[in-house]
């Protein structure tokens, strides 16, 4: 590993500061409690963000040949997706080769992630001139990176990119940036740099698909690449088991139409971390909420349980599998296979027998090589499959699969390096009266948001026959071998699907669903679907509404107005539903609708947030579809047009949500 010889005169000018930093690592050795840097670039004052956490200026951990080579700069224009001000609305320019130094303990493996802006700069820097590479002792994080081309291809405002490396054996590290010369006039830039160090979470893996038993992981660099709460709720930094994760919910990476059933475990079930998994592997929000496959033997046995993820091809991927059976509490109850790109990682996966008992949670890691099927080399379009099935050889009781949470990082290669090509931007959207289908142009999330619109609009006109289907399927056991998939709904909002969910959390694309504390539990509502809808006061509604303003009313109808509004102090748009006093919709009709409405998850259809009912008022609390419905993109012209192929997934997409609607929402139950 190479170490660069100024670290021994940078020790000479700043020895106690990093005297009393490593001190402060080396007494917090356990997960829950260790210290770190959390910089804003180029601002000059401390400063906080919506998490509370606590950022510092970054000017005195610089090391440059020249003052001159680097400078504080300012966004031009703040995108509304931006969740905070801090760090993305200043940035450190780095116009020659610059590192940062970092204080830190020789024998701890660290967490570091970068924060990106591609925005317009003061002094006339524009970021779609930026690439660069980035690297730390020996290894290659970033090369010949694009910002902009990134944010672009993700349609993301801002990106962040989660790096953990091994003990690097010396008390200094340096992260150093390096304009890329293949280009004239480009700069480096960032916006904000985290350095945490970690416990060695990591140690060796089952290899898929090689011949080797074992591999220790403990030596590698890795990216992460994917963080999931499956069948569960966003779970913020601030809410991690001590390690500022971010965990993003599952559901916009499930393949096909059978997307399986989510709960969450109730009250009586204990969690019981072990020493071969301690509460910082993952925080209890992971392990008290799961994805099955449902309580039907028959369709089970049929399909496999799959997500789909992009990746960098030509890389090894650590693939990470969190489980923990709270539903059930016999060997043999529920066994399964899992595949990992169509290969057997497990084939007789059974929780229980693992842990011993319910509540135990457990992971899985494996180690797959991902080579490029294409066989070109700069094919960023790459995937990777992991998939669950019953297993029918061992006679279970219940024909059913389970995951809770599924984390995917790559490893770096012989070469020392985790750098990827910069991924492809997408076309300009074609001309939709052209002959046969077009490009596909749009974003993911911007089309499932016309998608939710149509099935929404769908849904609507069949709604009190779905309603009374639903809840006659409700009172219907599952029976013939089902699995124990009992339970509330677990799922939180379709977050929207972006590539590398862990770089960039725009709560525009990728909406969070943590409870704001302004906000408490009802006890009759929070009751209705497994506890996942949250209570509004009258108060929050009024002030996210602007006192009911006319001028946010997006939609009126017999049951009574719609609003457009802002909660959780402005960093969440929703959709709030105020029913007409004149309705005649009674308290228990809605609470009927709250108990139906909570449970269905599904990536093509809107996702109720909460409720509000205070005197008089029955107000129910949705997402906010900014993208509006298909018959807006249809008929106005003032909206991009769709092309064909464009129209033809939306097309896909509504059946889809119409067909859990039928087939797929008796899974709530």
């Amino acid at each position: 590993m190479n170490i660069v010889i100024t670290h021994i005169i940078f020790l000479g000018i700043v020895s106690p500061c990093i005297a009393t930093s490593i001190n402060a690592i080396s007494r917090n050795k356990k997960g829950g409690d260790l210290n770190g840097f959390v910089l804003a670039c180029g601002t000059k004052s401390n400063a906080s963000d919506p998490d509370g956490r606590y950022w510092i200026p970054d000017e005195k951990f610089i090391r440059s040949s020249s003052p001159n080579n680097t400078m504080s700069a300012t966004a031009e224009y703040q995108d509304p997706s931006l969740s905070s001000t801090v760090p993305y609305m200043t940035a450190r320019i780095l116009m020659a080769e610059s590192a940062y130094s970092f204080p830190v303990s020789p024998d701890s493996r660290h967490w570091i992630r970068l924060h990106f802006y591609p925005a317009s700069y003061s002094n006339n820097f524009n970021c779609s001139n930026s690439f660069f590479s980035v690297k730390i002792g020996g290894f290659t994080l970033l090369s010949n990176f694009s910002a902009s081309i990134t944010a672009q291809a993700l349609s993301q405002a801002y990106i962040i990119r989660e790096f953990t490396f091994p003990p690097l054996g010396f008390p200094l590290l340096n992260l150093t940036f390096t304009p890329s010369k293949e280009y004239n006039g480009s700069f480096a830039f960032i916006n904000g740099i985290e350095v945490i160090p970690m416990p060695e979470i990591f140690h060796s893996a089952t290899p898929v698909g090689l011949a080797q038993d074992s591999i220790n992981t403990t030596s590698y660099c890795m990216q992460s690449m994917y963080r999931l709460n499956v069948g569960g709720q966003f779970i913020s930094a601030s809410n991690d088991s001590g390690l500022t994760r971010t965990w993003y919910d599952d559901s916009p990476y499930l393949f096909g139409a059978a997307s399986g059933v989510t709960s969450r475990a109730n009250k009586s079930v204990r969690i019981q971390y072990s020493p071969d998994s301690p509460d910082y592997i993952a925080p209890l929000d992971v392990y008290e909420s799961s994805r099955t496959m449902g309580p039907s033997a028959n369709v089970n046995i049929h399909y496999n349980l799959t997500w789909v993820f992009r990746i960098d091809a030509n890389f090894s991927y650590l693939v990470r599998m969190h489980f923990c059976e709270y539903q059930l509490s016999k060997v043999n109850q529920r066994v399964f296979y899992v595949y990992i790109n169509n290969q057997t990682a497990i084939a007789e996966a059974d929780v229980i027998g693992w842990g011993g008992g319910r509540g135990v949670p457990i992971h899985k890691d494996f180690v797959i090589y991902a080579k490029d099927r294409e066989g070109g080399g700069d094919d960023d379009d790459d995937e990777l499959w992991v998939a669950l099935h019953p297993n029918g050889d061992s006679k279970p009781q219940f024909y059913d699969a389970i995951l809770n949470g599924l984390e995917i990082f790559k490893l770096n290669d012989s070469r020392e390096t985790l750098a990827g090509p910069n991924p492809i931007p997408p076309p300009p959207v074609p001309d939709p009266n052209s002959p046969g289908p077009g490009s596909f142009a749009h974003s993911d999330a911007s089309r499932r948001g016309i998608i939710v619109g149509s099935v929404l609009g769908v849904a609507t006109g069949f709604g009190a026959v779905i309603c009374l289907v639903a809840l006659q399927r409700r009172e219907v056991s599952g029976g013939g071998g089902g699995g124990g998939g009992g339970g509330g709904d677990g799922g939180g909002n379709s977050s929207g699907r972006g590539w590398l969910p862990v770089y960039g959390s725009s709560r525009s694309s990728g909406g969070t669903t943590t409870l704001s504390g302004k906000s408490s539990a009802s006890s009759r509502i929070s009751n209705l679907g497994g506890g996942m809808c949250r209570h509004f006061s009258l108060a929050e509604i009024k002030l996210a509404t602007g006192d009911f303003s006319e001028s946010l009313v997006i939609g009126v109808g017999g049951f009574g107005k719609v609003y457009q509004g802002e909660i959780d102090g402005g960093s969440t748009k929703v959709a709030i539903k105020r029913s007409n006093p004149s309705s005649q919709q009674g308290a228990h009709e809605f609470q009927t609708e709250i108990e139906l409405l909570s449970k269905l998850r599904h990536r093509h259809l809107v996702s109720l947030i909460g409720a509000c009912e205070e005197g008089d008022e029955m107000i129910l609390v949705y997402d906010y579809m900014a993208n509006g419905t298909l018959r807006e993109h249809l008929y106005k012209h003032s909206n991009p047009p769709l092309s064909w192929k464009q129209r033809l997934e939306i097309c896909i997409g509504a059946a889809r949500g119409l067909h859990y609607l039928h087939t797929g929402a008796r899974y709530t139950s």
